[in-house]
């Protein structure tokens, strides 16, 4: 069996065919407007409620994560942390603070319970 091979003349061709992609789309181009800083604050007052709380694209956290990254929150950490150091240092000087004022009014109710028996 003897194969046959049947070819266009590549000149001809590009007379013959019309190549181009001018139908691949009959539908038109639909343009997206810009969406303005209130148009979006706006969208996001309106999905709120319907923005899940944690995840790690699509959520408030997300959103909280990106934000932070951009206006630099690493240092408003470093300041919270060192606050909370400072809370956790007081409360316990008010905590012995406290103690040496229970233990003075017990020495104070002793005495005069001691006076008066006397």
């Amino acid at each position: 069996m003897k194969l046959v091979r049947e070819a266009f003349n590549k000149y001809k061709f590009g007379k013959t065919i019309n190549a181009e992609f001018t139908q691949l789309s009959s539908a038109p181009v639909e343009e997206v407007p810009d969406t303005t800083v209130d148009e979006f604050f706006g969208l996001y007052e309106e999905l709120f409620l319907q923005i899940p709380k944690t995840g790690t694209i699509n959520s408030h956290e997300f959103l909280i994560r990106e934000s932070s990254d951009y206006v630099g929150a690493e240092i408003n950490n470093s300041e919270i942390q060192a606050l909370l150091d400072e809370i956790f240092q007081l409360r316990e000087e008010n905590l012995e603070l406290r103690r040496e004022q229970s233990n003075l009014i017990q020495t104070i109710t002793s005495q005069q319970s001691t006076a008066q028996t006397s």
